[in-house]
This record gives structure tokens, sequence and C-alpha cells, in this order.
């Protein structure tokens, strides 16, 4: 699989720095990234879908980016809901690295980047952003959104982008069988070839 590098912890070849300019949140940022991670390029099509569908997180609490990358979906909610605290994860050390670099050069400091095992267990999230990583296999993939998803605050919602012809509609109804009956998972919006996922937590 081509893509199998960026799910790896330490990603073979160097960790050399790029420069990336990019938009988020409606300005140029001026960013860095690398090869051995997800779309080092720039903002793939299915985080650009995201976030450009999803309604504004929840301006305090905690926030959660599930993989973040280089950083755009957890920078972004940095940006707009400053008084919030902004978690992200990913398994590979060098997105952690760039990301929180990135929120270093953007003055982030709600903006905090690690290894999933090394968030708070006890911490409950407000809203979750992620383009989950699909291509890991459906079981690890299953094994990641059972992690995190349970971990909604009351009222919480939890937003994914899934590419349409990678299952997004069977994982929708796979969410819908897992989750209790506190959480409603609903499919929110199609745009291009991606569906937004809704997961919600009832408030009591």
């Amino acid at each position: 699989m081509e893509s199998a590098h960026y799910f790896s912890a330490q990603p073979a070849g160097p960790f050399t720095r790029k420069p990336l300019t990019v938009e988020l949140a409606g300005a140029q940022r001026r960013l860095q990234t690398s090869s051995g991670i997800f779309s080092p390029d720039g903002v793939d099509k299915g985080t650009t879908v995201l976030l450009a569908e999803v309604p504004a997180p929840s301006p305090q609490g905690n926030l959660l980016d599930i993989g973040c990358g280089w950083g755009p979906i957890a920078l972004t909610m940095g940006l707009m809901a400053p008084h919030a605290s902004v978690y992200a994860v990913d398994v590979n050390e060098r997105c952690i690295t760039l990301t929180n670099e990135n929120a270093a050069a953007l003055k982030l400091r709600n903006v905090t980047a690690s290894l999933p095992d090394d968030v708070d267990p006890s911490l409950m999230f407000d809203t979750i952003w992620s383009n989950p990583p699909i291509r890991i296999g459906k079981d690890e993939l299953h094994s990641v959104l059972l992690k995190w998803l349970p971990r909604l605050a009351p009222g919480g919602n939890a937003w994914l982008v899934v590419q349409k012809n990678l299952g997004s509609d069977s994982l929708q109804r796979w969410l819908g069988e897992q989750l209790d009956s506190t959480f409603t998972v609903s499919r929110e919006s199609t745009s291009k070839s991606f569906r937004i996922l809704r997961v919600r937590k009832a408030s009591h």
C-alpha cells in the first residue's frame, strides 16, 4: 500500500522540513511540512470539504482532531476557538512534531499534539473533527473511532469526512450499531465525492 508509511510511528527517510503556505481559517498561513506524512503538499480534498462544510467548533472546552497530519484541522480549530483547548493525535511522531511547530508558528498556545495514549484518558470532548485514516484497514479504523467517539461530552458533536467509495455509508451504519443509545449518527451533507457524518451525544 503506497500510503502505509505515514501510519508508522517513525516513517522511513529523513525528516526534512519544507515550507508550506496554505489558507486556514480565512487567511494565508506560512507553515512547515515534510515527507513521510499524510498529504504533505497541502490540505487534502477530504479535509478541505470538512473545513468548508462543518459548523464552527465549540468556542470553549476540549476539541479533538483524530489523525492530525501536519495539523490543518487542529490549527483551524485553534484559530477559530482561541479559548478552547485543542488536542491533536497521530501515531506518526513526525506529524506530532510538525503540528506542534506549526501551532507555535501561529502563536497558538491552545493546540497540543501528542500520541493517542498521551492524552489524559479522563478528558471528554465538546467537538471532534476528523478526516479519519480510512486506509489503515477496517479493524484498525474501527478501534480508533471506538477509542475516541465515546468520549464526546454530553451535547457534543463529532464530524467525520469519509469518501463515498471508501465506505462512508457502511461506516455510518456500523457506528449506529456500535455506539450506545445516547449517540445519534447521521449523514449531514455530501460534497464532491465525500460525505460528512455527524455523531452527536445527547445532552442528558
